[in-house]
This record gives structure tokens, sequence and C-alpha cells, in this order.
């Protein structure tokens, strides 16, 4: 029966108690995020259905944001919903966006808090002209101790300090997936009730799996540890994995992460020389980090094959980092890798007498 689920609320104000150490503050501004996610999901519902009397928005790019990228007309009105509807509620000192340059302040009107959100407000807007998967991602870190109008350094925490994070997925269901630091859970939308119910408690990623998700199209651009990775997957069970691997891609981090917390995998957006001016495709504060935290919580693992994703250092809101998440083992394998290159060590053999020869010099 309806009235026995526990609701997404419920279960945000019970976790405080066990805690020890209740923060209603934050208990608020979950609340708040929870809000926004439902009102982001039903505007990605209606698609290019307006409702009477006005027009409707096109589903084309229509402008550039700070990240260089066309930005969809949901884009702006996922990123306004969630500045609407968290920044009146007294819980936040500032916010940062995808899809804003710099940090947003807090109207003046409204009383200032102790938290800071960081969010993309619609991760996979790309995919919204194909109708599949997009969602929003946040982050919530704590305001140094009495600071009420935070400068940019203040947001550059590593993700080690985040208190809370997650995302929401809209799909053929909307569904939240929350950590406060002691576990995964995931929460479906109830469209009968208007509250997201717990349907996935205790979400765990298996160690090992036989799934991957990569951009093939980059192939060209990758470190050699990543192409030796991808090419042992596509070899198979001839190959040396012994075992025939999936290959998943959906262009969509929340979509992608999602599958791997319920059936495991391995997803990638690795370092690559495709921009030289851009260490990796996807950003640390609202990506990378949420999602890293999401994943570890899991039992899963997050690395920029060179290191623990949680605790790089940001420089800038927008910095950019290779991600590698999923099943712990997977992981690890391509850390290893990274490795082993790194240090020289998976270097193949080579010897003039057995060189391709060629009429034409090369420099």
């Amino acid at each position: 029966m309806p009235y026995r689920r526990t609701t997404l609320s419920k279960f945000i104000i019970e976790d405080q108690r066990r805690s020890g150490a209740p923060e209603p503050d934050l208990t608020s501004l979950l609340n708040d995020i929870q809000t926004a996610c439902k009102l982001i999901a039903l505007a990605t519902s209606r698609g290019s259905i307006a409702p009477a009397g006005e027009p409707r928005e096109p589903a084309v790019a229509t402008a550039v944001n700070v990240q260089g990228e066309q930005q969809k007309p949901l884009d702006v009105t996922a990123n306004n919903i969630m500045i609407g509807t968290c920044e009146w509620g007294g819980q936040l000192a500032g916010m940062v966006s995808e899809e804003m340059e710099q940090p947003y302040e807090i109207p003046a009107a409204y009383p200032r808090g102790r938290y800071l959100l960081v969010f993309d407000p619609l991760d996979g807007s790309s995919n919204i002209d194909v109708n599949m998967p997009v969602g929003t991602i946040f982050s919530v870190l704590r305001c140094p101790g009495g600071v009420t109008e935070p400068t940019l350094e203040h947001f550059l925490q590593p993700g080690t300090a985040q208190v809370a994070a997650g995302y929401a997925i809209y799909g053929p269901t909307a569904m939240l997936v929350l950590t406060l630091g002691a576990g995964v859970h995931g929460f479906t939308l109830d469209p009968e009730i208007g509250a997201f119910t717990l349907t996935h408690p205790g979400m765990a990623i298996p160690p090992d799996s036989h799934e991957f998700a990569v951009n093939v199209s980059n192939e060209r651009f990758w470190e050699p540890p990543v192409r030796r990775y991808v090419d042992e997957c596509v070899e198979g069970a001839s190959g040396v994995r012994g075992v025939d691997f999936n290959m998943r891609w959906i262009a969509s981090m929340v979509a992608e992460v999602h599958r791997i917390l319920i059936r495991g995998g391995l997803f990638m957006y690795p370092r690559d020389s495709k921009d030289p001016s851009k260490p990796g495709r996807l950003r640390l504060m609202y990506e990378a980090n949420p999602m890293a935290m999401v994943v570890e919580q899991a039992g899963g693992a997050a690395s920029t094959g060179r290191g623990r994703i949680l605790e790089v250092t940001p420089e800038a809101i927008h910095q950019r980092v290779p991600v590698i998440l999923g099943s712990r083992g997977e992981v690890e394998r391509l850390v290893r890798y990274h490795a082993d290159y790194d240090a020289g060590a998976d270097q193949p053999f080579k010897t003039p007498l057995f060189n391709a020869r060629s009429l034409f010099r090369t420099a």
C-alpha cells in the first residue's frame, strides 16, 4: 500500500536520526533537490508538447554555453528550475552549475546557509531529440566556517569532502539515486502520490563484469593502455581475457552509471589527444566527483587512470578530468595498465629485422 512505502523524505530523516548527529538543513536541502528533480522530470517528459497557448520550444540547440557546447532549451529550463527551487530555503551559501561560468550568488533577499550545491542540471541533453534517458547530477559540499559569501576558491574542494551526492535519471520511469556516505539507495518517482519511494535499497556493483562502455570513435586518440584494454575486450573468448564482452554507449553519463549500478560494468571517457588543451572530457566537480562517490559507496571504483578521482584537488570549477569507473576489478585492471605503460613495462619487443619496410621515407 502507498502509505507503507518509504519515501525519500522519510528515508533522509531516518538516516539523519541513525547518524546520531542530525542536520536539519541538509535534510531540507535534499528535499529541495528532489523537488527540483520532479519538476525537471516533468519538463523532460513533455518533450515537444507545450501547454495550450504557449509556443513549442525548438528541439535543436539555440546557444552555446560556457563549456563551448551547444545548449538546448531544456538545459536552460533545468538550470533555472534547480536554482529557483534551492536558492530560497536558507540552506545554501552558493551554487555552481555546468551552465554558468561563475558561481551563483544567493540573492540578498534570502538567508545564507552552511552548504554549497554543485550540479549538472541536464546531463546527456544531446539525447533529448531522440527520446533517450537524460538526468541531473548533484553534489553537496560544506561551506567553510564563517563564510557567508563564498567565492570561487571556496568551491574547490576534493571529492572526499562531499557530504552527499547523487543523480536523477529521467527514462521510462524517473529515479533518484542518493548516497549520504553510507551506501547507495535508489528511489522511483511514484506518479500516484508524487513522491520518490525507496525501490532499490543498498545498491551494489558486482566486482567483475563482461560489459564496458566507451566512445570508440575516439580510438585513434587514446593512450596505449586504453587501447590495450579495449582490444582485449574485443578479442573476447579467443583473447587473453578468455571471455566475450558486450559494449554499450549511450552518450549520457547518468544512464551509463545507472546501468552499472544495476548490473555492473565499466564506463570510461579516458584521457586522449583529440584536444591537448583538455586533459579529459568530463567535468570534475559536478560530473566525475558525485558519480565517483556514488560508485565507490556501491562497492565500485573510480579513477582517472592514474589516481583516485575523489582525491583530485580542483583547480577550477569547470575543470575536466579523465574518468574510468565501475566494477572494481575492471577499473583496477585499467589502472594497472596505465602504471605498466608509464613504467615502460608493457612496451612490445621491436627489432629492425622484422620492421615493416616502405619505399617512402618516414619522419
